[in-house]
Order: C-alpha cells, then sequence, then structure tokens
C-alpha cells in the first residue's frame, strides 16, 4: 500500500505511560508524540504525580521512577490540557494499546474528566512481537521504559507500517 494511501493515518499520536503501581490510574510518567505528515512536530516527556504517590517496588523496579521523583511533579490533571489536543478526536497509537488506553481512560475517570474520542491502533498488535526485540530488528534506538523512548519507538514503528515496510521479516526466522 501506498503511503498516500493513509493519508487519514500518517496524522497520529504515539502515546507512552509508565505506572506506579498495579492501578491502571497510577501514571507516574507520560510519554507523547505527535507525528504529522510523516514527521514528528512535538514530543512531551512529563513526570506525574500518581495519586497518593504510591509505588511498588516492582514497577519501580522496571522503569526507575520512584516516590522522590515525583514528590512535587503535577498530578494527571494538571497536565492533561497539554496532551488533549494530541488526543481528542486523533488517531492514537500505543505498543500494547489496550494498556495504554485503559490507563488514560482509567486516569481520567479518576479526576472525573470526560474521555475524549480517539481512535485507537495498537502496534503489539501489528507486529506479535515486543518493543525491544523490534527496536534492535529495526535499528530504532531505544531507552526501554522510558515513556518518551518507548512512544519514540512506538511512532517509528507505526510509520514503517504506514509505509509498508514490511515486518514480515521479524516474523520468519533467519537462516544463516
Amino acid at each position: 500500500m501506498e503511503l498516500s494511501d493513509f493519508s487519514s493515518l500518517v496524522n497520529f499520536t504515539a502515546i507512552d505511560f509508565e505506572t506506579a503501581n498495579g492501578k491502571l490510574n497510577s501514571i507516574c510518567q507520560v510519554g507523547l508524540v505527535r507525528v504529522e505528515n510523516g514527521v514528528i512536530t512535538r514530543e512531551l516527556e512529563i513526570l506525574v504525580q500518581p495519586p497518593g504517590n504510591e509505588y511498588h517496588w516492582g514497577n519501580t523496579r522496571v522503569h526507575g521512577i520512584n516516590r522522590r521523583m515525583t514528590a512535587h511533579a503535577p498530578t494527571f490533571d494538571e497536565i492533561w490540557n497539554q496532551m488533549f489536543p494530541y488526543i481528542s478526536g486523533q488517531h492514537v497509537v500505543a505498543h500494547n494499546a489496550a494498556f495504554d488506553c485503559s490507563c488514560l481512560d482509567h486516569t481520567l475517570g479518576f479526576y472525573d474528566i470526560a474521555v475524549p474520542t480517539y481512535k485507537p491502533h495498537c502496534t503489539v498488535k501489528i507486529y506479535k512481537r515486543n518493543l525491544a526485540l523490534l527496536c534492535e530488528t529495526y535499528g530504532i534506538e531505544l531507552v526501554h521504559h522510558n515513556a518518551l523512548s518507548d512512544a519514540r519507538a512506538c511512532a517509528a514503528l507505526f510509520l514503517r507500517h504506514l509505509k509498508g515496510e514490511g515486518h514480515d521479516s521479524v516474523m520468519q526466522p533467519h537462516i544463516h
């Protein structure tokens, strides 16, 4: 398929959230990458204080963010206005969109903020592989579990998909 076939999708927002604990409303870091006409035009990387600034050690072990780092950070409702124009009415891409979109919806619900309409797309469903493997395969820079780096990688993967740059090679075993 030609890139022009996807003209409405050439503008999209890639997102990634890191969470502080097992609750879906515990976003502690936001990564957002806006792509317009196939080019990154805006990036947001924001540390967020989750409700009660409560962390589970297992989550901190994964992403390295802890309660000291977010003690004076804004809460999600304080940063939502920065994200809203890039989410509302947009194509929103995530690697495991079911998780990231659930985090967004639950967090907005926690703060009693209306969930905007958006069209989710999932690079896990497209590529059926984990982010680190895909980035290694395609030479995409990744600092895994940093929300902005994960969102950038997701944007790069989605652009590859839109351009029809095959992801079949990831599915095939490499024969030497």
